[in-house]
């Protein structure tokens, strides 16, 4: 994307909308740029009138109005900072919701081919410099631009020829900057990537930290952190040389210009073709004019580290998703809930084998069906491609004679419950981890559900109820209570289909028992189809299918298949929990 295209998407999408507020700081700016012209004309007059004329008349007068000139531009910049500071932070919010808006409606296929912790980055590292890009480049452009007009008005003013001369820094500097600017946006991308590497590794860490700990790896993994921060710290420290690389430049290229002014300033003196007054309102107009030239020049920096975040950014926020519902998409109609797989075939990766193949079975309405089948079969997949998780190859998928892929994402998803393997949960009360399939459920329901559940029996038991805070993905429980909350919040949507992925875990006989009642109670009468891993689930199951390297290579109940069929009696043999 090249860069006057992103300039031009962040103005038209982000900035054109405040261009009140940005026209506002300008005014200030201008405000700016006319008293620092100001502080540096006065010095004519007070030499002359005061130093050289000894004017009584003027000896307060002209300190009076410096001290109203440095006033009015330290109040004029504090409001032109202000206006930017608090739009760029609008703008922030903006860009944060629409990167989050787009991740949380993303395929879970964009979800998974990146850590958390890159996305994270792009929150915070990547956001924070398109934010700088308006405040401080939006600022330092206005600001200092005009500051340096009027200054260069003022050098004129004094003396035309010291004026030229001096105008031979501007190019000097702006040229010796381009460089830079181009070395600190690959910097930037490199220092965002170590951001994301840092996050990512910080996220592994404390979700594993019962891990290093068993394993003793303390010792290693404080070698591992020290690698990554130092990566980052590098590309930092890169950053900030580049940025400061200006400065020496810069001081030199002054130092230079100003020692040739007085070599020539002198000249001219000598000459009477210069008053004293006049080479101090222009060495002050100089001076001055040092800090805007110096900023100007190195705006391409902070430009080209904004246009490196966008290039970032810009593309999360336009991904297009691939599983989309047509225009003419309709409602999905529960009569019976029977689900069909009709020749489907599915694959995560074009350059993948395939995952499923030529899938067909037929899912009875209100009844059990189980999947089984050795670790990798495709159990997992087929289940993601119902609530279409992922989109199927080829083949078709039918509810009720009704093409999943002709119906309404979000109808055809409110119509299914599901409990992982992975129990997922907030970190958040109990009550707000049930109620987050039904937000504007009754506390009827909620105790309806935590009571069918299993769950009230041990949430009564707890100091503050379904008010308990959870802790992170629910690690204050144990496992069978985490089970227990994700079969209650499954009960409270009261869908007509439940997909459940049984857990693999060992509970006690109590536990074991409470749950299984739990997910009688919840598939009742419901299309059920689980990833069976436990006898009991099997032999309550009307059918079952057995699956293997992506095929269907048997079905029946569980007394054919033991007979007729050696894949399930290998897997009932090594792999079944026979509760």
């Amino acid at each position: 994307m090249e860069n006057k295209i992103i300039l031009k998407r962040l103005y038209n999408d982000y900035t054109r909308k405040f261009l009140p507020k940005i026209l506002l700081s300008v005014f200030f700016s201008l405000i700016v740029a006319g008293s620092t012209a100001a502080i540096a004309w006065l010095l004519d007059p007070a030499i002359k009138k005061i130093f050289i004329d000894k004017d009584e008349k003027l000896i307060l007068v002209i300190p009076v109005a410096i001290i109203l000139a440095f006033s009015l531009k330290g109040g004029s910049l504090y409001f032109a900072k202000t206006i930017l500071i608090r739009t760029a932070q609008e703008i922030t919010k903006i860009i944060q919701m629409q990167v989050m808006r787009s991740l949380i409606t993303a395929d879970t296929e964009v979800i998974d081919k990146k850590h958390t912790g890159k996305f994270i980055s792009h929150l915070t590292f990547d956001v924070s410099l398109i934010s700088r890009l308006v405040s401080n480049v939006i600022l330092n452009l206005t600001k200092d631009s005009f500051t340096l007009i009027g200054l260069l008005i003022v050098m004129f003013y004094q003396n035309w020829k010291l004026a030229f001369f001096a105008i031979i820094m501007i190019p000097l500097a702006t040229i010796a900057a381009r460089s830079l600017g181009k070395r600190i946006g690959k910097v930037t991308v490199e220092a965002a990537d170590r951001t994301g590497e840092l996050s990512s590794y910080l996220i592994e860490i404390f979700k594993n930290h019962k891990m290093i700990k068993i394993f003793q790896k303390e010792n290693y993994e404080f070698g591992r952190t020290e690698r990554f921060i130092n990566n980052l710290k590098e590309k930092v420290v890169k950053i900030e040389t580049v940025l400061v690389r200006a400065s020496p430049i810069m001081e030199t290229l002054t130092g230079l210009m100003i020692a040739l002014l007085i070599f020539y300033s002198g000249k001219l003196i000598m000459s009477g073709e210069l008053g004293l007054n006049n080479f101090f309102s222009f060495l002050a107009a100089m001076m001055l004019a040092y800090q805007p030239v110096r900023s100007l020049a190195t705006l391409n920096m902070s430009l080209n580290q904004g246009l490196a975040a966008a290039r970032r950014i810009l593309p999360l926020i336009d991904n297009q998703n691939k599983i989309k519902e047509l225009e003419n998409a309709k409602e999905l109609k529960i009569k019976k809930g029977e689900i069909k797989f009709e020749k489907v075939k599915f694959k995560y990766n074009k350059d993948e084998g395939e995952i499923l193949n030529d899938i067909n079975i037929f899912i009875e309405g209100g009844e059990m069906t189980s999947l089984v089948g050795h670790s990798g079969a495709g159990k997992s997949s087929l289940l993601n491609l119902i609530p279409r998780f992922y989109d199927r190859d080829d083949g078709d998928i039918k509810i009720d004679n009704q093409s999943i892929y002709n119906t309404k994402i979000r109808s055809l998803r409110s119509n299914i419950s599901l409990v992982a393997q992975d129990i997922t949960l907030f970190d958040d009360t109990i009550r707000n981890n049930i109620l987050y399939a039904n937000p504007d459920a009754s506390n009827e329901e909620l105790n309806e559900a935590a009571k069918f559940s299993y769950s009230k029996e041990f949430i009564e038991k707890l100091p503050n109820k379904f008010e308990t805070l959870i802790g992170e993905n629910g690690i204050r429980l144990s496992g069978g209570e985490k089970q227990r909350i994700s079969i209650a919040r499954a009960m409270l949507k009261k869908s007509s289909i439940i997909l459940l992925d049984e857990a693999t875990s060992s509970l006690d006989a109590d536990t074991e028992t409470k749950i299984q009642e739990a997910i009688k109670l919840l598939t009742n009468n419901k299309t059920t189809l689980v990833i069976a891993h436990r006898l009991s689930t099997i032999k309550n199951s009307k059918k079952i299918y057995v699956i293997n390297d992506g095929k269907i290579v048997a079905d029946g109940n569980h007394e054919h298949l033991l007979k007729n069929s050696e894949i399930y009696k290998n897997f009932y043999e090594k792999q079944l929990r026979k509760d």
